[in-house]
C-alpha cells in the first residue's frame, strides 16, 4: 500500500508548488474535471494501468525524485494504487496517495479544472 497524504497537506503542498499531482482516472473523466495542474496517467482498465504508466510516466513525470501524489475518484477506487505502485517499480522515490480522491476534494468546495 502506498503512503497516504491528507487533503489538507495536499492542498498546502499544491499551494507551495512542492508536489506533482497525478489524476489516475480515464482520459474522459480527467478532461471533465481534475485537481488544478494535475497530470493524467489512466489507471483503468486495471489490466492496462502498468502499460499506461510505462508509456506516459517518462513524459508526464520526468523527475523520478519529485514529490508525486496520485489520486482517483474515492476511497474504493483502485486506479491510484495501480499507477502509484507501478511508479515505484519504475524507480520513482516519493509517491503518495490521496486516498479520498476527487469526490472528497469537490465535497470540500475546493477548485477543479476542466480540459474541455
Amino acid at each position: 500500500m502506498l503512503p497516504l497524504i491528507t487533503r489538507t497537506e495536499l492542498l498546502s503542498r499544491m499551494e507551495s508548488g512542492s508536489v506533482v499531482v497525478v489524476d489516475t482516472m480515464p482520459v474522459a473523466y480527467f478532461e471533465k474535471e481534475h485537481l488544478p495542474e494535475a497530470r493524467n496517467i489512466p489507471g483503468f482498465p486495471y489490466e492496462q494501468a502498468a502499460e499506461f504508466t510505462d508509456r506516459l510516466a517518462p513524459t508526464v513525470l520526468p523527475d523520478k525524485a519529485a514529490a508525486i501524489v496520485v489520486y482517483c475518484a474515492n476511497t474504493p477506487c483502485r486506479n491510484s494504487e495501480f499507477v502509484g505502485r507501478r511508479l515505484l517499480e519504475l524507480g520513482y522515490t516519493n509517491v503518495r496517495k490521496y486516498r479520498e480522491g476527487i469526490e472528497d476534494w469537490v465535497a470540500n468546495d475546493l477548485p477543479t479544472w476542466s480540459s474541455s
